[in-house]
């Protein structure tokens, strides 16, 4: 009889898609289910009589054992994300389940867990994150589906393009978009910066030099122009330019012709322009310090890209592509951020844009210890830009529950006040559902003015 329930067990666990494995008190796998082989790629008749840790080299294994915390303290664990190795050495995401093996007198003998292959449902995630990008651009902003729209038009074309925004709000990438979409994106994307190089090099540089040009010019240097023949020539701050420069560009944009230093001959450019610029080029013009035959000519096409400040819906999309890019980078397993540190990176304006979120992103996922960013893997810095408040309050009471609460308030309060009270814009500047907006709302007490922006009229 004993054997014949131990037979129907074995039927039951083999037919569920969960893999389930058991090990006794000394951590050596007692069973092992036929989900369980297919999910880690290694038959049970190997894995029976192992460490759990030697069979799936998961992410908590060293440290964390669900398993062993489950254990040793008697309290079951659900759900809980993790990746394991596969025999193929892939990384697996899977999520596990834990409870205490007891025998008939209460005592325990060993723990099972359970877990759940989500390579589908990352792989449904993937595809739903795709939906707001567009080559390495992520937005799902309505002025930069826009522009994603426009890249697809323009490059089609040889049309000079001109790329304004703000330092750090992803110029360079529009500028390889529109190349790689390009019937160039065969040929070569030359880059160059024109505000980090002084007038002589800058023209040398663009234009290179025969042999003889100058004191050390000892044999012919080609230029960013003709090392980009056949391709895109990204000139980057192209504000920066002298005016004696500009002269010099304009040739090419009409005529397609240049002379490199010291030649005697014009020579063919056969490059797509694409120019970048955080300044205003026409208010540069009005006052005299740019060209306005160049401006017009580098103006054929202009994509205005939006400050980050502008499109904080974004901010948690780029925080979840920051994560898994730092997280694999030093090899962490970094679920997200806490809510309360994303509440302080919604209210922050970012004047440094998408690189300055890169970059808090990367600070925190170096000093982050847990599988969530929190407010203390913040810089300093940021704390001090968005919240001197969050900081005075822990220094005068040290509630951090209380701060973390006061912040969170202000930061809705302030978000609606500028969207004329309407839930729906600011749940979406948020990047948050309107059903969750409500509850934060009613959560915190929130004082708000019965014209709460649902009426058209408001």
């Amino acid at each position: 009889m004993g054997q014949q329930a131990e037979n129907q067990t074995k039927i039951i666990l083999d037919s569920i898609a969960d893999g389930v494995f058991t090990v006794d008190s000394g951590w050596k796998i007692t069973s092992f289910n036929r989900a369980a082989e297919k999910i880690t790629g290694i038959i049970k008749d190997e894995a029976i009589g192992r460490y759990c840790w030697e069979v799936f080299r998961a992410s908590i294994c060293e440290q964390g054992c669900s398993l062993r915390q489950t254990m040793e303290t008697g309290h079951p664990i659900v759900n809980q994300p993790v990746f394991i190795v596969n025999s193929k050495g892939d990384r697996i995401p899977i999520s596990i389940s834990t409870a205490v093996l007891q025998d008939a007198k209460g005592k325990m003998i060993g723990g099972v867990e359970t877990f759940r292959d989500l390579s589908v449902v990352e792989e449904l995630r993937k595809k739903l994150a795709n939906r707001h990008s567009f080559l390495d651009i992520i937005s799902k902003n309505q002025e930069m589906q826009r522009l994603f729209g426009m890249l697809e038009l323009i490059s089609e074309s040889d049309t000079t393009v001109l790329i304004e925004g703000e330092s750090g709000t992803g110029k360079e990438l529009f500028a390889n978009a529109i190349h790689s979409l390009s019937h160039r994106k065969k040929g070569p994307m030359i880059t160059v910066n024109c505000g980090s190089l002084p007038d002589t090099l800058l023209e040398s540089e663009l234009f290179g030099y025969k042999a003889g040009a100058f004191t050390d010019a000892k044999k012919d240097k080609p230029g960013r122009i003709a090392l980009a023949e056949n391709g895109t020539l990204f000139l980057d701050e192209i504000g920066d330019i002298s005016q004696l420069l500009q002269v010099r560009l304009l040739r090419i944009l009409q005529d397609k012709i240049y002379e490199p230093l010291g030649g005697t001959k014009s020579e063919k450019a056969n490059v797509r322009i694409v120019a970048a610029t955080n300044k205003n080029l026409e208010n540069l013009v009005e006052k005299g310090l740019f060209r306005e035959d160049l401006y017009y000519r580098i103006n054929v096409v202009k994509l205005v890209l939006p400050p980050l400040r502008k499109r904080k819906e974004d901010i948690p999309l780029l925080v979840e592509d920051f994560i898994r890019k730092f997280s694999n980078l030093r090899d962490k397993e970094i679920e997200g951020v806490a809510p309360e540190a994303m509440a302080i990176l919604m209210s922050h304006d970012f004047p440094g844009n998408i690189r300055e979120l890169e970059n808090i992103i990367e600070y925190a996922a170096v000093v982050c210890q847990n599988s969530l960013i929190g407010i203390k893997n913040l810089p300093e810095n940021l704390l001090r830009a968005s919240g001197s408040k969050i900081k005075m309050v822990y220094e005068e009471t040290g509630d951090k529950a209380f701060s973390i609460e006061s912040m969170e308030k202000d930061f809705i309060y302030e978000a609606l006040k500028k969207n004329n009270w309407n839930r729906t814009a600011t749940a979406a500047q948020m990047g948050i559902h309107p059903t969750t907006l409500w509850r934060k709302i009613k959560r915190l007490n929130l004082e708000i003015p019965k014209q709460d922006g649902r009426s058209s009229k408001k």
